[in-house]
């Protein structure tokens, strides 16, 4: 296929690509102002990106199956751009927050209580560490190509907080339109924080923003507290809650909400006022539900059981944030709150429509979309993040199941809630990256595998090799023109400009760029920047040239047939024995080590479609022994270590 073919124009302006924002000539808009930053450029178009399909769970729904793409969300959603561009209903995204943190998993064996810092370890997940104003253009690029994929009628809504939601706003506001903005949501996580030298910060900011002004937005409400109960309600009797509504208050037929009576409107009059149809007027006399004060004015009886609540404003103080005991826990460090996507996802969205999460992490996005019968598309950098969400949506799908099948969830005569629920989904690779499972790990890993002579940390090289300084670019997505901005900046001048006088017909510096997918014009950027001096620039992407490298140690396992079922005797994960300084002969029980077993009976040679699924509960572990069907073929088998790292084997029967 020709680059152009390859390319999806995204609809904007068609400006050359430039690597600092003094050289590119941004139009002001009118109205507003426009954020910049060094290294700020237009995003007019993108690659397309093909997915390698690995699992299928479920069955389709309505000719649909939802979407796990393990990737950078970038590659993601370029691949999606060319299918579902202008389909998706809501995105909701909880991206880096620029916190200068690293955040951690803490990882333990199964089915014991730890007796040693032996028996566990933590892990990091992901680094939110960003260099200069990456950050911005690397939120910038994917804000862009997210606005292409919403639907008209849809919203994003971005999660933040104090760090960088000023400039988000900003940004938000140039992709968008300021137009387009609807909310700053105040989500209070913690009732209380303290610190000795500024207010406490307990709270997260969403923005919400939508694409036209024809959006969906279904008001939320919640339930009444007892404190404003016991001010504005009255008991009878029977000690039910009442209060008295005016129906002929000025105002109520412009802005109040339609009045019903036993599914019948009760329609305004002209002007401001409520007028009643006499035949519903009497039957509501009759049943108590008018009654007179003493002055002759009808009022309207209203129970508390017949009102929707209060109406959810901007500062939502009534989630909390997911706490140590809560049983939807996945020690994923940036988890959210189920009831916090609820209320989003019912905002925003209705039964059927497609859901985006594109910084899925745990995947809380995605369960609460399938229980709201909702479709759902997930997409995370990180294999750990996959997995957990893998096993998350299985255990909802099987809850979904069992439940409809109680009609516990399930009714014909609903009409609010979904008719289907979409429990299948399938996971896929975008780009080659199961090349290595963390990118924290990424760069000590392409160092040792590369053989290079490790420099100090901080220093603005990664090692040396043959006489060429060697440079690790970021490797959880494409190296871009603006991740050069660090090492240009670092770069010695006047060393060069000694060693130019010296050797006038050699470069002044040889250096190795190591990626994992890249701008094409990345060698010629870096060459640009340093004229009238020659650069010996060479790009080693490990996706395209170093396919054949090791970076893991690969794991083993023994496993055997027995009167008539399939019997895992051991498993050993190398990496996650290394990281808890264990041998192979110390593993008491290897099912400790163990996240979950998939298996395939009839396995197609290409895609791994289990039908027995073995993910146990926190504190249990595997069962390792599973009857083999009478109809089994090839057999595949998939076990997941406690490090989301993956063994396929096939095995024979007979």
């Amino acid at each position: 296929m020709s680059k152009a073919k390859q390319t999806t124009l995204l609809g904007l302006a068609n400006t050359t690509p430039v690597d600092n924002v003094e050289e590119y000539k941004f139009e002001p808009i009118k109205g507003y102002p426009m954020l910049t930053w060094r290294g700020k450029r237009p995003f007019t178009s993108t690659h397309f990106y093909p997915a390698q399909l690995r699992e299928v769970h479920g069955a389709e729904v309505d000719n649909w199956r939802n979407k796990i793409y393990w990737g950078d969300n970038l590659q993601v959603m370029s691949h999606l751009i060319k299918n579902l561009r202008g389909k998706i209903k809501l995105v909701y995204i909880d991206p880096p927050f620029d916190s200068k943190a690293d955040y951690k998993k803490r990882i333990k064996l199964r089915g014991q209580t730890i007796a040693n810092d032996l028996d566990a370890f933590e892990e990091k997940q992901y680094t939110d560490i960003w260099t200069n104003d990456e950050y911005l253009q690397f939120m910038y690029e994917r804000l862009i190509i997210i606005k292409e994929l919403l639907s008209d009628e849809g919203s994003l809504f971005l999660h933040c907080d104090w760090h960088k939601s000023h400039f988000l706003r900003c940004i938000l506001d140039e992709v968008f339109g300021q137009e387009n903005f609807r909310n700053e949501i105040v989500w209070q996580r913690f009732n209380f924080h303290a610190d000795a030298n500024k207010f406490g910060v307990v709270h997260d900011t969403i923005l919400l923003y939508t694409k036209t002004q024809n959006y969906i937005f279904n008001k939320p409400y919640v339930k009444l507290n007892q404190r404003y109960i016991d001010s504005h309600f009255s008991q009878d009797e029977d000690g039910r809650y009442f209060t008295l509504d005016n129906p002929t208050a000025p105002g109520h037929g412009k802005t109040g909400s339609p009045l019903r009576f036993n599914g019948k409107l009760i329609a305004p009059s002209e002007g401001t006022m409520w007028r009643f149809k006499q035949e519903i007027f009497d039957e509501m006399i009759a049943q108590g539900k008018i009654v007179f004060t003493s002055t002759g004015r009808p009022r309207i009886k209203r129970y508390l059981d017949e009102i929707q609540g209060s109406a959810v404003h901007t500062v939502w103080t009534d989630i909390s944030s997911v706490n140590s005991q809560a049983d939807d826990r996945t020690d994923y460090p940036t988890q959210k709150p189920i009831e916090l996507l609820t209320r989003i996802i019912n905002a925003s969205s209705m039964p059927g429509d497609l859901v985006m999460d594109c910084f899925m992490g745990s995947g809380t996005t995605q369960e609460v979309a399938m229980a709201l019968g909702r479709k759902f598309i997930g997409t995370d950098i990180n294999l750990g993040a996959v997995q957990i969400a893998t096993k998350r949506l299985l255990s909802k799908a099987a809850e979904l199941t069992q439940s409809r099948k109680q009609d516990e969830l399930f009714s014909e005569n609903d009409e609010t809630g979904p008719k289907d629920f979409y429990t299948g989904f399938e996971v896929y690779n975008v780009n080659n990256y199961n090349l290595f499972r963390n990118p924290i790990e990424a760069r000590e890993l392409l160092l040792d595998a590369f053989e290079v002579n490790k420099l100090e940390k901080g220093q603005l090289f990664d090692g040396e090799k043959d006489g060429r300084m060697i440079k690790i670019m970021p490797v959880n997505r494409i190296a871009t023109r603006a991740d050069l901005g660090e090492l240009i900046a670092g770069l010695d001048l006047k060393a060069f400009e000694k060693r130019h006088k010296k050797s006038p017909n050699e470069p002044v510096e040889k250096i190795t760029l190591v990626c994992m997918g890249h701008e094409p014009d990345l060698m010629a950027v870096l060459e640009k920047e340093v004229e009238p001096y020659k650069l010996d620039v060479e790009v080693v992407d490990i996706l395209r040239d170093r396919q054949d490298l090791q970076f893991k140690r690969d794991s083993e396992a023994k496993i055997a047939i027995k009167s008539g079922k399939l019997v895992i005797e051991r498993f050993y994960p190398m990496n996650l024995l290394g990281k808890l300084s264990l041998q192979k002969e110390k593993v008491k029980d290897w099912r400790e080590l163990v996240e979950s077993v998939m298996i395939d009976w009839n396995y197609d040679g290409a895609v791994l479609t289990p039908t027995t699924v073995d993910i146990p509960e926190k504190d249990e572990m595997v069962s390792g022994s599973y009857p083999i069907p009478k109809d089994a073929g090839t057999i595949r088998v998939k076990i997941t270590d406690l490090l989301s790292e993956s063994l396929e084997v096939e095995v024979v029967n007979g």
